[in-house]
């Protein structure tokens, strides 16, 4: 079970740079700066990894599981000093990721009651709230997918959940979900064919991204009015998408250039600037997925085995 995103974007799989451009962006990105690199495995599955949220007490969730048939995704959390992984699955699933995680440890996520590997497990949203033990079922009503598509993938302090369903046509679409309220809201892109709300800090700002009628994907950071979005994307690159955002505005996630391996990227929205960060070991691809209000950021590499590690990245400026 992989996450499932707009038509034409492929996520979670193994994507390219060039060589010339990594270690050109490289230089750029790390002046005057020493980013520190950790590689956080659950040793249940040490091949596949993903480390999606964080929170600012600096815990983590993810999961490990390729979703192929045989290797479900199973969640975690992994709190300092990162020796001992919590379980976090929906009880009675075969599958969850646990996408997103916030101070007083409530996480978000999705899960399955398949394990079939052949893109035919549905999965559905849900809440685990801060006690560890309720959860919460959030699917929205509109989706009408074969099979079933929903997926929660970020929380704010303010209970505000974002995420995105699947149409008839497997066309994505991002909301946002009260858990107050229990009011979902559709978050809208202009010029886009299909989208997905990623994160959301706690000033209600949203990043995301969506792919547009000639197949460009872009990302996206929208303000808590929803009357500015601003679009994002990597100069020369098909693909740019926004996983994650801070309270200070800083989003991260990847980008694609001209070969297929991923780069990940941190967005500053207040100067529209970009900071280029790939793991050392990461030499089939590095993605970004969360940041915390300290600037802690979490994401995964894929090294040259083809094997997927979670990574904590501090001291990027």
């Amino acid at each position: 079970m992989t996450r499932i995103f707009p038509r034409g974007v492929m996520f979670r799989m193994n994507f390219v740079a060039t060589v010339i451009i990594t270690m050109l962006l490289g230089a750029t990105a790390f002046a005057g700066s020493t980013p520190m690199f950790t590689t956080i495995n659950n040793p249940n599955d040490p091949t596949f990894n993903q480390l999606l949220g964080i929170n600012d007490n600096g815990v983590i969730s993810g999961y490990f599981g390729s979703g192929m048939a045989g290797h479900p995704n199973q969640g975690y959390t992994i709190a300092p000093p990162y020796t001992q992984f919590m379980p976090s699955n929906l009880p009675a699933s075969v599958q969850t990721q646990a996408t997103g995680i916030i101070g007083n440890m409530a996480t978000v996520g999705f899960w399955s009651p398949t394990n079939a590997g052949n893109g035919t497990d549905a999965n559905f949203g849900f809440i685990r709230e801060a006690n560890g033990f309720t959860y919460l079922s959030v699917n929205n009503p509109l989706v009408s997918s074969t099979p079933s598509v929903n997926q929660l993938l970020g929380i704010n302090g303010n209970n505000i959940v974002v995420g995105f369903y699947n149409d008839s046509n497997n066309l994505s679409h991002g909301y946002t979900y009260s858990v107050k309220t229990g009011q979902f809201t559709p978050v809208m892109v202009e010029n886009a064919v299909s989208d997905a709300a990623t994160g959301i800090n706690l000033h209600g700002v949203i990043c995301g991204f969506f792919t547009d009628a000639t197949g460009l994907t872009q990302g996206f950071v929208q303000d808590e009015t929803a009357q500015t979005t601003v679009n994002v994307a990597v100069p020369n690159s098909g693909v740019t998408q926004l996983l994650g955002i801070n309270a200070h505005g800083i989003a991260v996630g990847f980008y694609i250039g001209q070969d297929t391996f991923p780069h990940g990227i941190v967005y500053n929205k207040a100067t529209g600037s970009f900071t280029f960060v790939d793991d050392p070991n990461g030499t089939m691809g590095t993605t970004l997925n969360g940041i915390n209000d300290q600037g802690q950021i979490v994401g995964f590499y894929t090294d040259a085995a083809g094997n997927t590690h979670g990574v904590l990245v501090i001291g990027v400026e």
